[in-house]
C-alpha cells in the first residue's frame, strides 16, 4: 500500500490516490455528456455509476441545446416562483427531462451567481438574467447578462484588487526566501484572517497544521461558491484571478505545498474560464512551474466541479475533485492531516485566499485594526435584487446590518415591503426587519440563531408567501443532501413531502441537528426555525 494510503478504499480511490489523478471528472464527463462509451473513460463500471449518478452535470439528461435555469432562492423570489415553469412553457420541456427528438433539455441547479439581476439561466455557457429570462430564451426579448455592480470598488482589501494593476507583486518578493513561510504564517496570524466560506477556521492555523505534516502536500481554493444569494468568489474569479492565484501560492507557500489546485463550480463558466486563462498567463511569466522565482516548485492545477451544493463542504469537495462521489467523509482525520489524495491539505476559500497577498503586503497589523476584535477585517456582502441597489459591498466585520441593507443597499425595491432578509444562504437563517441592528459578525448572528455563511443577503418581500419559501427551502434541502447519513437523508426528505409537518416536528429536527454528518444537515434546523419565527405563522 502505497505511503499515506489508508485501508478500506474502493478501486476507484486506490486509482485516484496512486495516481494523484484529478482528470477523473473531466474523463467521466466526456464518457457521459459527450455520449462516449464508459470504458473510455479508464475506471471501473461501478465507480462510474456511482460518480455519475451522484453529480447532476453528468446524470442530467443533455439535448443539442443544454439550458440550466436558476432555482435558487434569489431567483425563485425574483421570479415570484414562477420563472422555472415560464422556461419549462418557453422551451416547452419539463426540468430535468430533455425533449423527445433530442434538441433541447433542461436542468434545475441552484445558483448561477446572478442574484443581483435574476431570474438567470445559463443557454450552453451563456448566461442570460432579467424579469424575461424565458422570453429571452426563446427570441421575443433582448439577451442580456448584466455585469456584478461592484459598489465599494475601492474596498479595503478583497474588492481593491479589482481595480489593482497586475499581480504576483508580492509572490515574486518572497518565493525565493528562506524566511517566507514563517514571514506568512507570522503576518496571517497577527492580522487574524479567519475563512470566509462559513466556518471561520484561522487560516494561519490551518497552515501550520498542515506544515507540520510531512510532505507532499496540498493547498486548494474551493470556488464552489453554491450559496444562493452569493456570488462574491463569482466576481472574483472572473475579474481578478491573480490575486486569487497568487493568494493560493503564498498558502502554498506557508504550508511548504508544491502544488495547487482550483475548484471551480461548473455553473460559473466564466469564472472557469478567467482563472484557466490566469494560470497560462502566470505560467508565461515565470510565476509558477519549477524552481518559481529561485525558490521552490509551485503549480497550480483547475478543477471543474459537476453539480453538487454540498461539494462545498470540504472533504466532500476533496472527494469531488478525486472524481469520487462528493459526499461528505467522516473526521477525523481532518484534511490537514489526510486531505487530497491522502495527502495533507489545506482547504481555503476563494475569498479567503485573495486577502492574503494584501494582508502580507501592508501587515497583518493593519487589517487586524479592521472589523470587531476577535472578528477582524472585512467581508463582501451580496444582496439580491429586491434592494434597490443590489451588488457586491465590502465591509469590515461589526458593520450594523442596518447600515448594509439601507445605508449601502438603498433599502428595499420600490413597491416592496420587506418581510424578512436570509443572511448566509440556505444554511444561515431567516432575520425579521425588527432585527437589523445585529452587527455583521458571526457570534452575533449565531447567537440570534443564524449563522453568516458566506455573507449573502436576500431581501424577501411580498413575491413569494411564506408558506412557498419553506416548501422551496425543503426541496433544495432535499435535492442537494449527499444522502450519506440517514438523518439528514431522510429529514430532508420528509420536509420536501410535508414541509409545515416536518418543520413543526420537534424531534425531527433536533435528530438532524444532533445526528447529521456534516454543517448541512446540522444547519437545516436552524434555518427552518429562523424562517418560522421571523414569518410566523404565515409559514403554515
Amino acid at each position: 500500500m502505497p505511503d499515506g494510503m489508508r485501508p478500506g478504499r474502493s478501486a476507484l480511490e486506490e486509482l485516484v490516490a496512486r495516481e494523484g489523478d484529478t482528470g477523473v471528472l473531466d474523463r467521466l464527463r466526456l464518457a457521459t455528456v459527450g455520449g462516449a462509451a464508459v470504458a473510455d473513460a479508464g475506471l471501473p463500471t461501478a465507480a462510474v455509476h456511482g460518480t455519475v449518478g451522484y453529480f447532476r452535470d453528468l446524470s442530467a439528461p443533455r439535448g443539442a441545446r443544454h439550458v440550466r435555469v436558476c432555482a435558487g432562492t434569489a431567483c425563485f423570489i425574483a421570479g415570484g416562483g414562477q420563472h422555472v415553469a415560464q422556461v419549462e412553457r418557453a422551451l416547452g420541456v419539463a426540468a430535468g427531462t430533455c425533449s423527445a427528438d433530442g434538441s433541447t433539455s433542461l436542468q434545475a441547479v441552484h445558483c448561477l451567481g446572478f442574484c443581483y439581476g435574476g431570474p438567470a439561466v445559463l443557454d450552453g455557457d451563456t448566461p442570460l438574467a432579467g424579469s424575461d429570462v424565458a422570453g429571452q430564451l426563446t427570441g421575443r426579448a433582448p439577451r442580456r447578462a448584466p455585469p456584478i455592480p461592484v459598489r465599494a470598488a475601492a474596498g479595503p482589501v478583497a474588492l481593491r484588487g479589482l481595480a489593482a494593476g497586475p499581480g504576483w507583486r508580492v509572490w515574486s518578493r518572497l518565493a525565493g526566501r528562506v524566511d517566507a513561510a514563517a514571514l506568512i504564517v507570522d503576518e496571517i496570524n497577527r492580522s487574524g484572517l479567519r475563512g470566509r466560506g462559513g466556518a471561520g477556521f484561522p487560516a494561519a492555523r490551518k497552515w501550520q497544521a498542515v506544515g507540520a505534516q510531512p510532505a507532499p502536500r496540498y493547498v486548494v481554493a474551493n470556488g464552489d461558491e453554491g450559496d444562493p444569494g452569493s456570488y462574491a468568489d463569482r466576481l472574483l474569479m472572473e475579474r481578478s484571478p491573480d490575486l486569487v492565484l497568487e493568494g493560493l501560492a503564498l498558502a502554498g507557500l506557508a504550508c511548504g505545498a508544491s502544488r495547487g489546485f482550483v475548484y471551480v463550480r461548473s455553473e460559473y463558466p466564466q469564472a472557469l474560464g478567467s482563472i484557466r486563462r490566469a494560470v497560462e498567463q502566470a505560467r508565461a511569466a515565470g510565476h509558477l512551474g519549477r524552481a518559481v522565482h529561485g525558490g521552490m516548485d509551485f503549480d497550480v492545477t483547475v478543477v471543474e466541479g459537476a453539480g453538487s451544493y454540498v461539494a462545498g463542504e470540504e472533504t466532500s469537495l476533496l472527494r469531488s475533485m478525486s472524481g469520487l462521489r462528493g459526499s461528505v467523509r467522516l473526521r477525523p482525520p481532518y484534511p490537514a492531516e489526510y486531505g487530497l489524495f491522502g495527502r495533507p491539505t489545506a482547504v481555503n476559500n476563494v475569498e479567503t485566499l485573495a486577502a492574503v497577498p494584501r494582508i502580507v503586503d501592508a501587515g497583518g497589523d493593519a487589517y487586524a485594526r479592521l472589523g470587531r476584535a476577535p472578528e477582524t477585517g472585512t467581508l463582501v456582502v451580496c444582496l439580491n435584487e429586491r434592494f434597490t441597489r443590489p451588488g457586491a459591498y465590502e465591509v469590515e466585520l461589526g458593520t450594523p446590518l442596518r447600515d448594509v441593507v439601507y445605508h449601502l443597499g438603498g433599502g428595499r425595491a420600490a413597491g416592496r415591503h420587506l418581510r424578512a432578509l436570509q443572511v448566509g444562504g440556505p444554511l444561515g437563517g431567516f432575520l425579521a426587519p425588527d432585527q437589523l441592528d445585529l452587527p455583521l459578525l458571526a457570534s452575533a448572528l449565531d447567537a440570534a440563531g443564524v449563522a453568516l455563511g458566506h455573507g449573502g443577503i436576500i431581501a424577501v418581500d411580498d413575491s413569494v408567501t411564506a408558506a412557498q419559501l419553506l416548501a422551496h427551502l425543503w426541496r433544495f434541502y432535499a435535492s442537494e443532501s449527499c444522502g450519506a447519513c440517514t438523518p439528514c437523508r431522510e429529514g430532508t426528505r420528509r420536509g420536501a413531502a410535508d414541509p409545515a409537518a416536518a418543520s413543526a416536528d420537534t424531534p425531527l429536527l433536533e435528530l438532524m441537528e444532533v445526528a447529521s454528518l456534516c454543517p448541512f444537515g446540522r444547519g437545516v434546523p436552524r434555518a427552518v426555525r429562523s424562517l418560522r419565527r421571523a414569518l410566523g405563522e404565515d409559514c403554515g
